[in-house]
Protein backbone atom coordinates (compact mmCIF):
# COMPACT_ATOMS: atom_id res chain seq x y z
CA UNK A 1 0.00 0.00 0.00
CA UNK A 2 1.09 3.55 -0.65
CA UNK A 3 1.86 5.87 2.29
CA UNK A 4 -1.30 7.86 1.56
CA UNK A 5 -3.43 4.71 1.60
CA UNK A 6 -1.89 3.53 4.89
CA UNK A 7 -2.54 6.91 6.49
CA UNK A 8 -6.13 6.90 5.23
CA UNK A 9 -6.73 3.45 6.74
CA UNK A 10 -5.34 4.64 10.08
CA UNK A 11 -7.53 7.75 10.04
CA UNK A 12 -10.63 5.70 9.25
CA UNK A 13 -10.03 3.08 11.93
CA UNK A 14 -8.98 5.44 14.70
CA UNK A 15 -11.58 8.15 14.10
CA UNK A 16 -14.37 5.62 13.71
CA UNK A 17 -13.31 4.06 17.00
CA UNK A 18 -13.50 7.39 18.81
CA UNK A 19 -16.98 8.13 17.42
CA UNK A 20 -18.28 4.68 18.34
CA UNK A 21 -16.86 5.13 21.84
CA UNK A 22 -18.85 8.35 22.23
CA UNK A 23 -22.10 6.53 21.52
CA UNK A 24 -21.06 3.50 23.58
CA UNK A 25 -20.47 5.77 26.58
CA UNK A 26 -24.19 6.56 26.66
CA UNK A 27 -25.06 2.90 27.13
CA UNK A 28 -22.60 2.32 29.98
CA UNK A 29 -23.77 2.57 33.59
CA UNK A 30 -22.74 5.77 35.35
CA UNK A 31 -20.34 3.98 37.72
CA UNK A 32 -18.33 2.75 34.71
CA UNK A 33 -17.43 6.32 33.83
CA UNK A 34 -17.35 7.81 37.32
CA UNK A 35 -14.54 9.90 38.74
CA UNK A 36 -12.39 6.90 39.69
CA UNK A 37 -12.89 5.26 36.30
CA UNK A 38 -12.00 8.48 34.52
CA UNK A 39 -8.78 8.80 36.53
CA UNK A 40 -7.73 5.29 35.51
CA UNK A 41 -8.62 5.99 31.88
CA UNK A 42 -6.61 9.22 31.92
CA UNK A 43 -3.57 7.44 33.39
CA UNK A 44 -3.77 4.82 30.66
CA UNK A 45 -4.17 7.52 28.04
CA UNK A 46 -1.05 9.31 29.32
CA UNK A 47 0.97 6.09 29.16
CA UNK A 48 -0.13 5.21 25.63
CA UNK A 49 0.26 8.80 24.41
CA UNK A 50 3.85 8.80 25.71
CA UNK A 51 4.59 5.51 23.94
CA UNK A 52 3.14 6.79 20.67
CA UNK A 53 5.05 10.07 20.90
CA UNK A 54 8.35 8.33 21.63
CA UNK A 55 7.99 5.73 18.89
CA UNK A 56 6.80 8.14 16.22
CA UNK A 57 9.46 10.67 17.18
CA UNK A 58 12.17 8.03 16.96
CA UNK A 59 10.90 6.77 13.60
CA UNK A 60 10.70 10.29 12.16
CA UNK A 61 14.28 10.96 13.27
CA UNK A 62 15.49 7.70 11.69
CA UNK A 63 13.62 8.30 8.43
CA UNK A 64 14.89 11.90 8.27
CA UNK A 65 18.43 10.57 8.72
CA UNK A 66 17.96 8.29 5.71
CA UNK A 67 16.58 11.16 3.65
CA UNK A 68 19.41 13.53 4.62
CA UNK A 69 22.07 10.89 3.90
CA UNK A 70 20.73 10.25 0.40
CA UNK A 71 20.36 13.95 -0.30
CA UNK A 72 23.97 14.55 0.74
CA UNK A 73 25.10 11.61 -1.41
CA UNK A 74 23.38 13.10 -4.48
CA UNK A 75 25.13 16.44 -3.95
CA UNK A 76 28.45 14.68 -3.44
CA UNK A 77 27.90 12.61 -6.57
CA UNK A 78 27.19 15.74 -8.61
CA UNK A 79 30.22 17.59 -7.23
CA UNK A 80 32.60 14.67 -7.81
CA UNK A 81 31.29 14.17 -11.36
CA UNK A 82 31.83 17.83 -12.24
CA UNK A 83 35.30 17.84 -10.68
CA UNK A 84 36.24 14.71 -12.63
CA UNK A 85 35.03 16.29 -15.87
CA UNK A 86 37.03 19.47 -15.18
CA UNK A 87 40.17 17.44 -14.54
CA UNK A 88 39.78 15.63 -17.86
CA UNK A 89 39.10 18.94 -19.61
CA UNK A 90 42.41 20.24 -18.23
CA UNK A 91 44.14 17.10 -19.48
CA UNK A 92 43.50 18.01 -23.11
CA UNK A 93 41.64 16.92 -26.26
CA UNK A 94 42.74 13.32 -25.74
CA UNK A 95 40.26 13.05 -22.85
CA UNK A 96 37.25 14.33 -24.81
CA UNK A 97 35.74 10.90 -25.47
CA UNK A 98 36.04 9.79 -21.81
CA UNK A 99 34.24 13.01 -20.89
CA UNK A 100 31.40 12.09 -23.23
CA UNK A 101 31.20 8.65 -21.62
CA UNK A 102 31.07 10.30 -18.20
CA UNK A 103 28.18 12.45 -19.35
CA UNK A 104 26.38 9.35 -20.64
CA UNK A 105 26.85 7.55 -17.31
CA UNK A 106 25.60 10.58 -15.35
CA UNK A 107 22.54 10.75 -17.60
CA UNK A 108 21.78 7.09 -16.94
CA UNK A 109 22.00 7.65 -13.18
CA UNK A 110 19.63 10.60 -13.46
CA UNK A 111 17.19 8.56 -15.57
CA UNK A 112 17.13 5.60 -13.18
CA UNK A 113 16.79 7.65 -10.00
CA UNK A 114 14.32 10.21 -11.39
CA UNK A 115 12.40 8.63 -14.30
CA UNK A 116 10.95 11.38 -16.48
CA UNK A 117 7.58 9.77 -17.13
CA UNK A 118 7.23 8.44 -13.59
CA UNK A 119 6.13 5.04 -14.86
CA UNK A 120 9.50 3.30 -14.61
CA UNK A 121 10.49 2.11 -11.14
CA UNK A 122 13.33 3.87 -9.34
CA UNK A 123 16.52 1.83 -9.37
CA UNK A 124 19.33 2.39 -6.87
CA UNK A 125 21.39 -0.52 -8.20
CA UNK A 126 24.77 0.76 -9.51
CA UNK A 127 24.79 -1.72 -12.40
CA UNK A 128 22.91 0.56 -14.82
CA UNK A 129 26.13 2.53 -15.54
CA UNK A 130 28.43 -0.49 -15.69
CA UNK A 131 28.97 -0.45 -19.47
CA UNK A 132 29.81 3.26 -19.96
CA UNK A 133 31.85 3.44 -16.75
CA UNK A 134 33.85 0.33 -17.67
CA UNK A 135 34.65 1.85 -21.05
CA UNK A 136 35.38 5.17 -19.36
CA UNK A 137 37.83 3.54 -16.96
CA UNK A 138 39.53 1.71 -19.81
CA UNK A 139 40.01 4.89 -21.84
CA UNK A 140 41.26 6.93 -18.89
CA UNK A 141 43.69 4.17 -17.97
CA UNK A 142 44.99 4.09 -21.54
CA UNK A 143 45.73 7.83 -21.61
CA UNK A 144 49.43 8.48 -22.20
CA UNK A 145 50.55 11.56 -20.22
CA UNK A 146 53.11 13.72 -22.03
CA UNK A 147 54.16 15.80 -19.04
CA UNK A 148 53.91 15.95 -15.26
CA UNK A 149 50.70 17.95 -15.36
CA UNK A 150 48.90 15.36 -17.45
CA UNK A 151 50.30 12.60 -15.27
CA UNK A 152 48.92 14.32 -12.19
CA UNK A 153 45.53 14.89 -13.84
CA UNK A 154 45.29 11.25 -14.89
CA UNK A 155 46.08 10.06 -11.36
CA UNK A 156 43.55 12.52 -9.98
CA UNK A 157 40.89 11.31 -12.42
CA UNK A 158 41.44 7.69 -11.41
CA UNK A 159 41.21 8.61 -7.74
CA UNK A 160 37.99 10.55 -8.26
CA UNK A 161 36.52 7.61 -10.15
CA UNK A 162 37.07 5.54 -7.02
CA UNK A 163 35.35 8.25 -4.97
CA UNK A 164 32.40 8.26 -7.39
CA UNK A 165 32.03 4.50 -7.14
CA UNK A 166 32.12 4.72 -3.35
CA UNK A 167 29.37 7.35 -3.26
CA UNK A 168 27.23 5.37 -5.69
CA UNK A 169 27.57 2.20 -3.63
CA UNK A 170 26.79 4.17 -0.48
CA UNK A 171 23.51 5.32 -2.06
CA UNK A 172 22.70 1.72 -2.91
CA UNK A 173 23.52 0.45 0.59
CA UNK A 174 21.55 3.24 2.28
CA UNK A 175 18.70 2.42 -0.08
CA UNK A 176 15.13 2.89 1.07
CA UNK A 177 13.18 1.40 3.93
CA UNK A 178 9.56 0.57 4.63
CA UNK A 179 7.64 0.41 7.86
CA UNK A 180 7.12 -3.23 8.88
CA UNK A 181 3.51 -4.36 8.97
CA UNK A 182 3.70 -5.39 12.68
CA UNK A 183 4.87 -1.86 13.51
CA UNK A 184 1.92 -0.31 11.70
CA UNK A 185 -0.52 -2.69 13.35
CA UNK A 186 0.82 -2.02 16.86
CA UNK A 187 0.85 1.76 16.39
CA UNK A 188 -2.69 1.63 14.99
CA UNK A 189 -3.85 -0.39 18.03
CA UNK A 190 -2.22 2.11 20.39
CA UNK A 191 -3.89 5.00 18.57
CA UNK A 192 -7.23 3.19 18.56
CA UNK A 193 -7.09 2.60 22.33
CA UNK A 194 -6.04 6.21 22.89
CA UNK A 195 -8.81 7.75 20.80
CA UNK A 196 -11.45 5.33 22.08
CA UNK A 197 -10.51 6.57 25.55
CA UNK A 198 -10.94 10.14 24.35
CA UNK A 199 -14.36 9.25 22.99
CA UNK A 200 -15.46 7.64 26.26
CA UNK A 201 -14.78 10.70 28.40
CA UNK A 202 -15.24 13.54 25.91
CA UNK A 203 -18.35 15.63 25.56
CA UNK A 204 -20.46 14.78 22.53
CA UNK A 205 -20.62 17.93 20.40
CA UNK A 206 -19.43 19.01 16.93
CA UNK A 207 -16.42 20.91 18.31
CA UNK A 208 -15.05 17.86 20.09
CA UNK A 209 -15.68 15.65 17.06
CA UNK A 210 -13.86 18.11 14.81
CA UNK A 211 -10.96 18.27 17.25
CA UNK A 212 -10.71 14.48 17.40
CA UNK A 213 -10.69 14.31 13.62
CA UNK A 214 -7.90 16.91 13.45
CA UNK A 215 -5.88 15.00 16.04
CA UNK A 216 -6.36 11.76 14.11
CA UNK A 217 -5.18 13.44 10.92
CA UNK A 218 -2.12 14.72 12.77
CA UNK A 219 -0.91 11.34 14.02
CA UNK A 220 -1.67 9.63 10.71
CA UNK A 221 0.22 12.44 9.01
CA UNK A 222 3.24 11.54 11.15
CA UNK A 223 3.04 7.95 9.87
CA UNK A 224 2.74 9.27 6.31
CA UNK A 225 5.80 11.49 6.81
CA UNK A 226 7.84 8.58 8.15
CA UNK A 227 7.04 6.45 5.12
CA UNK A 228 7.81 9.28 2.70
CA UNK A 229 11.16 10.21 4.28
CA UNK A 230 12.19 6.55 4.44
CA UNK A 231 11.80 6.34 0.65
CA UNK A 232 13.85 9.35 -0.55
CA UNK A 233 13.57 8.60 -4.28
CA UNK A 234 9.85 7.82 -4.44
CA UNK A 235 6.57 9.29 -3.32
CA UNK A 236 5.80 12.95 -2.74
CA UNK A 237 8.75 13.88 -0.50
CA UNK A 238 11.77 12.95 -2.60
CA UNK A 239 15.39 13.94 -2.90
CA UNK A 240 15.90 16.55 -5.59
CA UNK A 241 17.80 15.61 -8.73
CA UNK A 242 18.53 19.27 -9.52
CA UNK A 243 22.25 19.12 -8.52
CA UNK A 244 22.91 16.27 -10.93
CA UNK A 245 20.80 17.88 -13.68
CA UNK A 246 22.76 21.11 -13.41
CA UNK A 247 26.08 19.26 -13.53
CA UNK A 248 25.12 17.20 -16.61
CA UNK A 249 24.47 20.42 -18.52
CA UNK A 250 28.18 21.31 -18.13
CA UNK A 251 29.72 17.90 -18.74
CA UNK A 252 31.78 17.41 -21.89
CA UNK A 253 31.81 21.15 -22.73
Amino acid sequence: MTPAAVSLVIVTIVFSGSILAMYAARALPDEHLGADARDVIKLGMALIATLVALVLGLMISTAKGTYDAQSAAVRQLAADTLLLDRSLAEYGPEAQHPRELLREAAGLILHHLWPEDGSAPVSLAPGETHAPMTLFLREVTQLSPQNETQEFLKAQALRMMSDLAQVRLQMYVEGTSHLPLPFLIIVTIWLLILFVSYGLIAARNPTIILFLFAATLSVSGAVFLIQELANPFGGMVRVSGAPLQQVIAYLGK
